[in-house]
């Protein structure tokens, strides 16, 4: 029978419209990556809410709660690791297997994901994919306009790149589990247990999550210094980033071939590893609830093991909650700052951190501008770096006296685990288990934002970026 004259003009008209949003979707995808990076991420947090309400996905085949469901959806595609049920026994085994691939498409990032999936299938990235896996790999590049090529990876570079994480998440996390398993077995793990257990422990490694897949976490292996050593390696392999493991796949340890940005994370990286030990030795030595019980040795490698976890990794052997009070504050700074740009890691970044102190070196030294390794900073990288801390700040003081107000705990307990959960860092003092759902909702946008990261963030809601071609006269106000 054939179509009446309205209907042909309906079936015209529909097919105008899908056109017209296809067009609109993919002119976003390059005018806006930053916008289109943000709605794809949110995407994914309402697929993930719908999985984890299934009745199939809890243990007692119940619907979880909305505020549970959205809470540990965003905490595994942010890649956090914090949550308001307990993970090993809320879960079946559907609702683990969910949370594991959650965490791996978290980490890699949506956009890289979805190139390095193109690239697999079309065996070459147009300039489309190239510009959407570039905004991952470089903040700088998360606006609409021109951009300088001088950054740590080259458009022309991007396909190797994605190359690289692809093949380097697989090795990684397939490594870790070939050196976990053993620990896992001889610490009494079921041999059957253990083979979905290693590649889990792996991936929440790898991709700094800190989820545990068992009842008594890491306490049984308060003392395997193996396996508490192979998950800090997961950990710093996983926040140093991307673009900095491309570096180093391609130059080895050849340091004068190295990127700047690859220097200045693995250096600032190091730095705040070992100095976050040492002050958490001098400040918990003594406690009788963490290390007081503890010798010489065992402290120190507890210290290191709890300054490496605070960058990102979200895995602990004590109870956070008994920390004092100055090790929570130095605990916080750590994780504010969090791992490398680009990375599976959270905060603010350390090459952030970086940038601002050779600024404050340079402006104490009279230099006029900003210098590293014989390489001069650009002052709008200085500029990103400033704004970074500022968002980063607004949005921590934000959600800590909201959720203070909300719940009248500890400043201190407050401060830490929104500065974990904006840093995705997953470590609790307990709080966030007991938090009422007004106070979950703000948990959930603090990590929300805290994983897009500040420069997307900014760049999202932003105007497009337009060229001013005249210059406003100079005055100087007074500062400081």
């Amino acid at each position: 029978m054939a179509a009446t004259p309205n209907e042909v003009r309906l079936r015209v008209r529909v097919r105008r419209i899908a056109f017209e949003a296809w067009d609109r979707l993919r002119n976003l995808t390059t005018a806006s990556p930053a916008r289109f990076a943000v709605l794809v991420f949110a995407a994914l947090i309402l697929l993930f809410t719908a999985l984890f309400s299934l009745p199939a996905a809890a243990a007692d085949g119940q619907v979880t709660p909305l505020a549970d469901a959205l809470f540990t959806a965003v905490s595994t595609i942010c890649v956090t690791g914090l949550s308001t049920v307990n993970m090993y026994s809320h879960w079946s085994p559907l609702g683990h297997a969910i949370t594991y691939i959650g965490v791996n498409v978290g980490a890699l990032g949506v956009l890289t994901l979805a190139s390095i999936l193109g690239l697999v299938i079309s065996k070459r990235l147009g300039l489309r994919a190239k510009l959407i896996a570039a905004g991952d790999s470089n903040p700088l590049r998360a606006h609409g306009g021109p951009v300088n090529e001088g950054q740590t990876v080259r458009l022309g570079e991007v396909g190797q790149l994605l190359r690289t994480v692809a093949l380097s998440t697989l090795v990684i996390e397939a490594g870790l589990t070939v050196l976990i398993y053993p620990s896992l077995v001889i610490g009494g793990i079921d041999p059957l247990v253990a083979l979905w257990e290693a590649p889990y422990y792996a991936a929440m490694a790898f991709t700094n999550t800190g989820f545990i897949p068992n009842a008594e976490g890491l306490t049984p292996f308060a003392q395997d210094y193996f396996l508490l050593t192979v998950l800090m390696m997961g950990v710093f392999l996983g926040s140093i980033g991307f673009p900095v493991i491309f570096t180093l796949w391609r130059h080895h340890w050849r340091f004068r071939l190295w990127s700047l940005h690859t220097k200045l994370t693995l250096i600032t990286t190091v730095i705040l590893f070992v100095l976050g030990a040492g002050f958490i030795l001098l400040l918990e030595y003594d406690n009788p609830l963490t290390f007081g019980s503890m010798d010489a040795w065992d402290t120190t490698f507890q210290a290191f093991f709890l300054s490496a976890m605070t960058r990102s990794g979200g895995f602990s052997v004590i109870d956070i909650g008994d920390l004092n009070g100055a090790t929570l504050i130095v605990g916080s700074m750590l994780m504010f700052v969090g791992g490398g740009s680009a990375s599976t890691a959270g905060g603010i970044k350390v090459t952030t951190l970086a940038v601002l102190a050779l600024a404050v070196f340079s402006e104490a030294k009279g230099r006029p501008s900003v210098q590293a390794f014989g390489r001069r900073i650009p002052s709008d990288v200085q500029r990103v770096a400033l704004s970074v801390v500022a968002w980063g700040a607004t949005i921590v003081a934000i959600s800590t006296v909201t959720i203070s107000r909300i719940t009248d705990a500890p400043i201190e307990y407050v401060l830490f685990d929104v500065i974990s959960g904006f840093a995705t860092v997953g470590l609790s003092t307990g709080l966030t288990a007991e938090l009422p759902d007004p106070a979950v909702y703000v948990m959930a946008a603090t990590m929300f934002m805290g994983r897009i990261g500040t420069v997307t963030l900014a760049a999202a809601v932003a105007a497009a970026s337009r060229s001013q071609l005249y210059a406003l006269p100079v005055e100087r106000p007074i500062v400081g």
